[in-house]
C-alpha cells in the first residue's frame, strides 16, 4: 500500500494512507497521548474516527467539503481521543460511556493525568492552553452506539464490535467486505494499558480472545503504525499469556 507525506507542518502532522483515508497525529503532544485520528472520505459521509487532544482545531485541518455529512466516531473516552470531539455535529459512541461524553468528567477521561505529565507539551499550542489550563469541552452523542450496529458512508460499512478492557466503551470499527480494522485503544503496536481507573483485566482477556480470531486485512490501531492479521494475533495472545491464560 503507497504511502505519502501530505502535511507536516503547523500543529498537526497528516499521512495519506490512501486516496481515501488519512492518518493525523499531533506531533508535539507526549508519546503517551500521540494517539492516531483516522479521517475516511466517503461516497455520502465523510467518516472521522478519534479526535486527538483538542489543542488545534481539528475540523478545520480536515479541510471536509462545506455540507457535506460528517460521522464523528470516539472509540472510547479518554482524554488523548475525544479533545475535538465536540467539533463535529453528529457524534457516536458507545452507551458504556454515553454519561460520560455528555459531561467529559476526568475520572473517565482521565484528563488529570495528563495536566500531571511531565514533558505534556513539546510545542506552544495553538489555542494557548496549557496543561494546567487543559479541560475538554462536552460532547454528548447523538446517536449511541452498541454492538454490531453498522456505519455507512455510502461506499463502505463499519459493524461496530465492543471491546471492553482498556475502557468500558471501547470500540473497533470493522469493514467485513475488505478487513479493514479501526481498533481504537483496545490493541495497537506497544504497551497495551490494562492499568488505568476504568480498566478491566477479566474483559481485556476477553476482547482479546476474540480479537485473535478476527479475520482481519489490515488494523489500524489507537496508536502506533498498521499491521496486519498475524501482528493481532500475536499482539492479542502475548496479551493472554502475560495473563496466564
Amino acid at each position: 500500500m503507497s504511502e505519502v507525506i501530505v502535511n507536516n507542518t503547523g500543529w498537526f502532522s497528516k499521512e495519506a494512507i490512501s486516496d481515501r483515508l488519512t492518518l493525523i497525529c499531533e506531533p508535539h503532544v507526549h508519546k503517551f497521548f500521540r494517539a492516531n485520528i483516522f479521517h475516511v472520505i466517503g461516497k455520502d459521509a465523510d467518516l472521522v474516527i478519534d479526535f486527538g487532544m483538542g489543542l488545534a482545531n481539528l475540523r478545520t485541518e480536515l479541510r471536509i467539503p462545506l455540507g457535506k455529512p460528517v460521522l464523528a466516531v470516539a472509540t472510547h473516552v479518554h482524554v488523548d481521543h475525544v479533545g475535538s470531539f465536540h467539533e463535529f455535529d453528529t457524534r457516536l459512541g458507545h452507551e458504556a460511556e454515553a454519561e460520560a461524553f455528555a459531561l467529559m468528567p476526568d475520572g473517565d477521561t482521565l484528563a488529570d493525568y495528563f495536566r500531571t505529565q511531565p514533558g505534556a507539551l513539546t510545542a506552544a499550542v495553538p489555542m494557548g492552553v496549557t496543561p494546567d489550563t487543559y479541560k475538554i469541552p462536552p460532547a454528548a452523542l447523538t446517536t449511541v452506539l452498541v454492538e454490531n450496529d453498522v456505519i455507512d458512508i455510502g461506499d463502505a460499512c463499519y459493524t461496530v464490535l465492543h471491546l471492553p478492557g482498556h475502557s468500558p466503551g471501547s470500540i473497533g470499527l470493522f469493514d467485513q467486505t475488505t478487513g479493514e480494522f479501526f481498533s481504537g485503544d483496545a490493541i495497537y503496536q506497544g504497551g497495551l494499558v490494562d492499568d488505568l481507573p476504568g480498566c478491566n483485566i477479566e474483559a481485556y482477556k476477553g476482547t482479546m480472545k476474540r480479537l485473535a480470531e478476527l479475520d482481519v486485512e489490515l488494523v489500524h490501531g489507537g496508536h502506533g503504525t498498521r499491521f496486519g492479521k498475524d501482528r493481532l494475533r500475536e499482539i492479542a495472545v502475548s496479551y493472554l499469556h502475560s495473563k496466564g491464560c
